[in-house]
């Protein structure tokens, strides 16, 4: 069984240079994500912006994953596939990056929403959010990973949501994937100790409806079993005293999607 690898504060430095660098690229995608945009454009510019910074896509060839971005529409939960498929007014938009700079990784993710998405997908996007902050708070010296999932988990169900027990957040830094493992569900006092040199990605998959969800024969598209529509935020996130030190930052993107508006 693999350890928790703990880092210096050096190290965490390097690992925020990388999860801004995944931000600044979320960005650059919300510059350009609209409607009669193809997801496979959304690759091709993230992984251009990626390497003009001397930075390594991530997710490029991890485990056989054949691109820069997971790209994951509608009832499509994570890793999906960049395709041709066309962007629609009322989408919602899962966009999740990884990158490698100096030898760190970086991860985050973000729900576009395009145009008018209606009342449904805007509660889930906005509940998951709220899931998000409130796993986020709970990542500090003392607490335990169940109390991430449980914070997680009892704000989305509160609204009726699903929340995903097959896919989980994880420690992250050294490599793309460590341990911990971080689910969006638990129990309160429950799990691994979360210490001090501790990275995690807290990353809540929401579903509109069921928590189910089927698996592709890509070996990778993860959808809801009932095609009600899902949302994915994720933050870089390390441990601290009294306050998590979040790497990544949504900032920049809703710097520019305000700018859109």
């Amino acid at each position: 069984m693999s350890k928790i690898h703990y880092k210096s504060q050096e190290q965490i430095e390097l690992i925020r240079e990388s999860s801004l660098l995944v931000s600044q690229t979320l960005a650059e995608i919300a510059v350009i994500i609209e409607p009669g945009v193809t997801t496979k454009a959304l690759n091709r510019h993230a992984e251009e912006f990626i390497r003009d910074h001397d930075a390594i896509p991530a997710f490029l060839n991890y485990n056989g994953f054949p691109y820069s971005l997971c790209i994951s529409p509608n009832e499509q939960v994570v890793h999906g596939f960049p395709s041709d498929y066309v962007i629609e007014e009322g989408d919602l938009i899962s966009v999740d990056c990884g990158v490698i700079k100096s030898g760190y990784f970086g991860d985050s993710a973000y729900t576009f929403s395009i145009g008018d998405i209606g009342e449904e997908k805007q509660k889930l996007v906005e509940v998951t959010k709220r899931c998000l902050e409130a796993g986020i708070e709970k990542a500090i010296v003392g607490c335990r990973v169940g109390d991430v999932g449980f914070a997680v988990q009892s704000i989305a169900e509160a609204h009726g949501f699903g929340v995903v027990r097959e896919l989980v957040g994880h420690g992250v830094g050294i490599k793309l994937h460590e341990k911990p493992e971080v689910p969006n569900y638990g129990k309160r006092g429950s799990g691994v100790k979360l210490e001090e040199g501790m990275v995690i990605a807290i990353e809540p998959m929401i579903n509109a409806g069921t928590a189910s969800v089927k698996f592709w024969s890509d070996g990778w598209t993860v959808t809801t079993k009932d095609n009600k529509p899902s949302a994915h935020f994720e933050h870089t996130v390390a441990v601290g005293k009294g306050k998590a030190d979040v790497l990544s930052t949504f900032t920049l993107v809703d710097e520019v999607l305000n700018k859109k508006r």
